[in-house]
């Protein structure tokens, strides 16, 4: 294997990708849209109860964990539908193991949220 020496230019130059991954991600995929949209509803709503620093970590923990996830299932399925055009039961449990991630991290966030703002709701009633 040919080693390349290490460049901090080269370092820079790849987040130019990670960028353009994340433009996609946001652009492209709807599922994406939908976390866009409760993410910053849920940052608007931290803002209006005044989290504390433990529970804005627990937030942008949450956030992120579904992002990520969402990212990772998009490149499977882009990934799958690339190699196999065509039906497939493999790539089908493929795809569906890989959206159940994402729906696995999006019930985990919701359930930082509940811990999270139940109480700060229930104490203004």
């Amino acid at each position: 294997m040919n080693k390349k020496q290490f460049s901090f230019q080269d370092r820079f130059l790849s987040f130019r990708f990670a960028f353009r991954g994340i433009r996609t991600l946001i652009s492209d995929e709807h599922n994406a849209w939908i976390h866009s949209f409760i993410a910053v509803a849920v940052l608007i709503c931290g803002f209006c109860f005044g989290l504390s620093y433990y529970e804005w970590i627990a937030v942008s923990f949450a956030i992120g964990f579904v992002f990520a996830l969402e990212a990772v299932n998009s490149a499977i399925e882009l990934l799958c539908d690339f190699v196999s055009p065509e039906r497939h039961d493999v790539i089908g449990r493929v795809k569906d193991l890989a959206a159940g991630a994402v729906l696995f991290a999006a019930f985990t966030a919701v359930v930082i949220g509940v811990l999270v703002f139940f109480p700060k709701i229930i104490a203004i009633f």
